[in-house]
């Protein structure tokens, strides 16, 4: 979680981003993907500072269980200082403890965002899908969340000015864009409705170019002979 501090932009990850994507596929198969058309809805996460902390919070993690098809899962949230955004501990359920940041105590508008990936800690855990080494393994996270319906919350916590920065995640701005246009043109919807934050449009808009780029690439451009015979 950057605090005020640089927020790295650009794509440094692309590789594994596109890596995750499609261990997804492997993974879930194109038809059970398909199954999360629906993004997970901004009233259904909806955090005001009149909600009690608590029951709020509780109500969101509620929200997105259900948005991830984990009906015997529960979600014990509790608050505290930490140097990262959240903490989840992976058991075999079906319980789990998620720790948040004492921060958002009074950020309230981003716990869905932190709760959203913690939740999918849980729901990879669960598929027994996972990458080697902590930063593929987040980065996959942040993806999963992101192609899987949830992470445009995440690309709204991203905020920034000559003062002061946000952001939650291991992706950069501009890679949850990437993600969440990949998304977008796969089902037809368009994420940027939702943004309360105007970086997170700048954001959306450079990964929508790069992921139409993808698009206008013939394929096979950097297969080999041979696998360009496998594909024949």
């Amino acid at each position: 979680m950057a605090n005020g501090g640089p927020v790295e932009h650009g794509f440094p990850h692309l590789e594994t981003v596109r890596e995750a994507v499609t261990a997804l596929y492997r993974r879930l198969s194109y038809d059970t993907v398909r199954t999360f058309s629906a993004s997970v809805a901004p009233v259904d996460v909806a955090f005001c500072d009149t909600d009690d902390l608590y029951l709020g919070t509780q109500r969101v993690a509620r929200e997105l269980v259900r948005h991830y098809r984990l009906p015997d899962a529960r979600m014990i949230v509790s608050f505290r200082e930490m140097t990262h955004a959240a903490n989840v501990e992976l058991t075999a359920g079906p319980e789990y403890f998620i720790e948040l940041n004492d921060r958002f105590r009074t950020h309230r508008r981003d716990i869905g965002a932190a709760l959203a990936h913690e939740v999918m800690h849980v729901y990879l855990h669960r598929l027994d899908l996972s990458f080697p080494g902590t930063r593929a393994n987040e980065i996959l996270t942040d993806t999963a969340t992101t192609y899987l319906g949830a992470g445009w919350l995440l690309l709204d916590a991203y905020r920034e000015d000559s003062a002061s920065s946000q952001k939650l995640g291991y992706l950069t701005p501009e890679e949850f864009g990437y993600v969440l246009a990949k998304r977008a043109l796969l089902f037809g919807e368009d994420p940027s409705v939702w943004f309360t934050s105007p970086q997170a449009y700048t954001a959306y808009g450079k990964g929508l170019a790069r992921a139409r780029r993808d698009e206008q690439q013939p394929p096979l451009t950097a297969a080999g002979w041979a696998g360009r015979r496998r594909y024949a």
